[in-house]
């Protein structure tokens, strides 16, 4: 085959711009980082319970949340009464994360101030790049044997 100039200032200029495409657009996350942004996340509300910080627990709320609550007052009482465990957890470990489609569940376990262990179920979303949580549900950690 002889070789054609025109084939090659055609094959240039387009792999150039697969080049400028694929350094220019932002990265999908990897599992690794979605992982760890949820976590984060979600230790930085427990760390704003803890420092009875109500806007920066309020900051990490779901616009969901956000709405059926209203203000940070309102939301930080409820967690107080409703959810000692996790306004006041002396022990945090990630157990695992479970995609749902368009949320993830990371499930959590928690050491109340009481000694108790609980399994704490929280619902994540993103919302303008960011996580979220959407909602927690509290059950009585398994401890097995």
């Amino acid at each position: 085959m002889a070789w054609n100039p025109l084939r090659t200032r055609v094959r240039l200029p387009f792999f150039l711009l697969i080049v400028l495409l694929v350094v220019a657009l932002p990265g999908v996350p990897s599992a690794e980082e979605q992982d760890e942004a949820i976590e984060q996340t979600i230790l930085r509300q427990i760390e704003a319970f803890a420092n009875d910080d109500q806007e920066a627990a309020w900051s990490f709320a779901s616009e969901g949340i956000k709405r059926r609550f209203g203000d940070a007052d309102v939301f930080f009482s409820m967690v107080r009464e409703a959810y000692p465990a996790v306004h006041r957890a002396t022990t945090i470990e990630f157990v695992e994360l479970v995609p749902h489609g368009t949320f993830d569940i990371q499930v959590v376990r928690l050491t109340g101030p009481d000694g108790q262990r609980w399994d704490a179920y929280y619902r994540m979303v993103r919302s303008d790049g960011d996580w979220r949580v959407a909602g927690v549900q509290l059950q009585p950690a398994d401890m097995g044997i």
